[in-house]
C-alpha cells in the first residue's frame, strides 16, 4: 500500500472518534501508511491544547497515530502558493494548502473531513471521509 496524506480535519476526526473515523478503523493499512505535514500537525496540536488538553498529552495524542511527519519544504511552499488562486473560492487556508501540497509532492491521496474539498480538481486524489 502506498502512502496517504491526512488533513488536520481527518486526524481530529480520528482522535475524537467522529463520523468518518471508522474508515481508518476498518482499513488499518491506511493509518499505517499515513503521512502529515508538520504544518497540519501544529494545527491539530494547537486545537487540542485549545480544548484544555495539556501540552504533553496533546502532543502524544497527535503524533501517536501518524507514522510519518514531514517538514514543509520549498517544493511544498511553491505548490501551496500555486494552489492559492486555484482554491481561493473555497477559502482554503495555508494549512489546507500545505496538506494538499504534500499530497501533490508525494503523489499520494489526501484524506480530509472538509466536504468543500470534494469540488477541488487538482493533481491529487481527494477522499472526503464524511
Amino acid at each position: 500500500m502506498n502512502r496517504i496524506v491526512l488533513d488536520s480535519s481527518a486526524l481530529l476526526a480520528i482522535l475524537h472518534e467522529e463520523p468518518g473515523a471508522e474508515m481508518f478503523n476498518q482499513q488499518f493499512h491506511l493509518l499505517e501508511n499515513a503521512a502529515m505535514s508538520a504544518v497540519n500537525v501544529a494545527e491539530v496540536y494547537g486545537k487540542l491544547m485549545g480544548r484544555g488538553i495539556g501540552p504533553e498529552e496533546a502532543w502524544e495524542a497527535v503524533i501517536a497515530p501518524i507514522p510519518e511527519i514531514l517538514d514543509f519544504d520549498t517544493e511544498q511552499a511553491k505548490i501551496a502558493g500555486w494552489l492559492q488562486p486555484r482554491t481561493r473560492s473555497l477559502g482554503l487556508s495555508l494549512e489546507d494548502r500545505a496538506c494538499l501540497a504534500l499530497g501533490i509532492a508525494l503523489k499520494a491521496p489526501v484524506y480530509t473531513a472538509d466536504r468543500a474539498w470534494k469540488d477541488l480538481r487538482l493533481k491529487v486524489a481527494i477522499h472526503v471521509i464524511r
